[in-house]
């Protein structure tokens, strides 16, 4: 039974075999496939034209072209191609090669390359009632003008425009085969989503040609995957702009402040170049690259702004005062309004036990004056104000001091003539002099060095006596007797005394107005970082917004 059935199969199959080649030869004993086969040349062929998209193989948005791989359905009528299949065992279709056939010359409008490769030479299948199907691939690159400014979040519409070159819409007339393009079988694209492909049929008048062209136009509908660009351009982005205010904090003497920004400047400006390659030179400009410019822009702004508060914080000696509307706004009001606090201090610390900015004036000069230690121009260390040392530990006899205290008026105007000289030099501060000059009650060991001593040598010089202490290095002359000018005396420590005093006073306001420099520029720094985090973060918000 078995072999009965097979051998009726096989008869069938070779009698329509043996059909089907005579049938073909008897379709194309008077055919041409060079004119339109109508039976009248008024009347238009009829031809139905499907899409089906299988992939987007890359879309170059810098060159603007789009390349995809379609299905190209072809329906038409041949009128000479028409048979009856019952001479012919019921055969209702054969396949045929493309090329025996009229086939209607449907090219892509937009064509972006003329290597891509047309409808492929496929068979095509061939009806009793003389209908064509002809289903063929193609990989078209078609030119797609790529609107960039909502990068990476943007849609992009794509047309597909197919149309008859040579025939007119009064010869070949294209009709759709389905409303829209056919996404059945796609394939999905890393980089893009296909959200549709509408169709639509448009009559066409050129200016070349007085008759109508119809044409057929697919557009696209692709929405880019974001994920891509938001994790290598937008969050690097992000991160980095959140580092320009975090430059604020940064402190003055660490010597980045200015390093960071330009690092940070630099940064951005490779992502921009990024940004840019992948971009087509056109006028409009993606929200990511408006983004790096404000971003940009900002970092510019805080390195000059870190330049400017470097520049308050290193003000030296040589700097003016703190202005009062300075000490008021910045130092007492906005300091506590941003936290900025000295050392060991906090927002809990009460008043009294801040570390005051402007200390206590010291003592004032004239409290040398009230000191019961001083008599008759002499700082006395003893009780007995009748003594005192040279500082070598040699002590002078009392008769000296008694001839003084007894008002010996010719010893007194004889030691004032021996000293007038040195007095007059002490009086005009002769820097040459005076760092090796010491009264007797001045100790050794009170000099700015260290030197060896030698034995002492008294010698008389115009009537007055002179030690001469001599040293390794050098030999300093003193006045042997110092109590004869008690006024010299007076003047000279009141006038040491002061010296020290001032030189105290005006370091004490040199750190004072350093310390008020620096604070100031604390507080600027504290502020704009605040300032500038907040424009980050809403320009963070808005590029999310119009991604949105």
């Amino acid at each position: 039974m078995r072999k009965a059935l097979l051998m009726v199969w096989i008869v069938s199959h070779c009698a329509q075999g043996h059909y089907a080649h005579k049938l073909l030869n008897d379709l194309m004993e008077n055919y041409s496939n060079a004119l339109r086969p109508v039976e009248d040349t008024d009347k238009a062929l009829n031809v139905s034209l499907q899409i089906t998209l299988s992939q987007i193989k890359d879309m170059d948005e810098r060159n603007q072209v789009l390349t995809t791989y379609l299905w190209i359905r072809q329906v038409w009528h041949d009128a000479y191609l028409k048979w009856d299949k019952e001479e012919y065992d019921d055969l209702e279709m054969i396949n045929i090669p493309s090329d025996l056939v009229w086939k209607p010359d449907i090219v892509l409008y937009n064509k972006a390359d003329e290597e891509s490769s047309g409808p492929s030479n496929t068979n095509v299948k061939l009806r009793y009632n003389g209908e064509i199907i002809w289903d063929s691939p193609a990989i078209t690159k078609s030119s797609c003008v790529v609107d960039v400014s909502y990068f990476p979040f943007d849609w992009q519409q794509c047309n597909l425009t197919f149309g008859s070159w040579t025939y007119n819409g009064n010869q070949v007339d294209i009709s759709l085969g389905m409303d829209s393009g056919d996404l059945s079988d796609f394939v999905e694209n890393v980089e893009w989503e296909c959200h549709g492909m509408p169709a639509v049929r448009n009559v066409m008048m050129y200016g070349c040609c007085s008759d109508p062209y119809t044409e057929i136009t697919y557009t696209l509908l692709l929405k880019r995957r974001s994920s891509f660009y938001i994790f290598n351009l937008l969050l690097p982005c992000f991160l980095i702009s959140f580092l320009a205010p975090l430059g604020f904090y940064l402190p003055a003497d660490s010597g980045e402040k200015v390093s960071l920004g330009v690092t940070v400047l630099l940064a951005l400006t490779v992502f921009q170049l990024l940004v840019a390659e992948s971009m087509p030179p056109a006028e409009s400009m993606p929200y990511i690259g408006k983004y790096y410019i404000a971003t940009m822009t900002m970092i510019t702004a805080s390195t000059s702004l870190t330049i400017f508060i470097m520049n308050i914080h290193f003000c030296g000696a040589e700097a003016k005062p703190v202005p009062y509307w300075a000490k008021v706004l910045i130092i007492d009001y906005m300091s506590k309004i941003f936290f900025v606090y000295e050392v060991g201090e906090n927002c809990t610390t009460p008043e009294s036990e801040r570390t005051p900015l402007y200390p206590e004036e010291p003592m004032g000069d004239k409290s040398c004056y009230h000191d019961d230690r001083f008599h008759d121009g002499f700082y006395y260390t003893d009780s007995d104000p009748n003594k005192y040392s040279n500082g070598n530990g040699v002590h002078h006899h009392k008769n000296h001091h008694k001839r003084q205290a007894n008002g010996n008026t010719n010893s007194r105007h004889h030691h004032y003539n021996n000293h007038n000289n040195h007095a007059s030099r002490l009086e005009r501060g002769d820097a040459k002099h005076e760092p090796t000059q010491r009264y007797h009650h001045i100790r050794r060991d009170e000099l700015d060095y260290q030197a060896p001593r030698h034995p002492l040598h008294l010698q008389h010089l115009n009537g007055g006596f002179k030690e001469q202490i001599l040293y390794s290095s050098e030999k300093i002359q003193v006045p042997a007797c110092p109590c004869c000018c008690p006024s010299i005396q007076h003047k000279q420590v009141v006038k040491n005394i002061e010296y020290i005093a001032n030189c105290f006073r005006e370091q004490r306001a040199t750190c004072i107005k350093v310390a008020e420099w620096k604070k100031v520029a604390k507080v600027m720094d504290r502020f704009f970082m605040w300032i500038f985090f907040v424009m980050v973060f809403l320009m963070s918000i808005l590029i999310i917004a119009k991604a949105s």
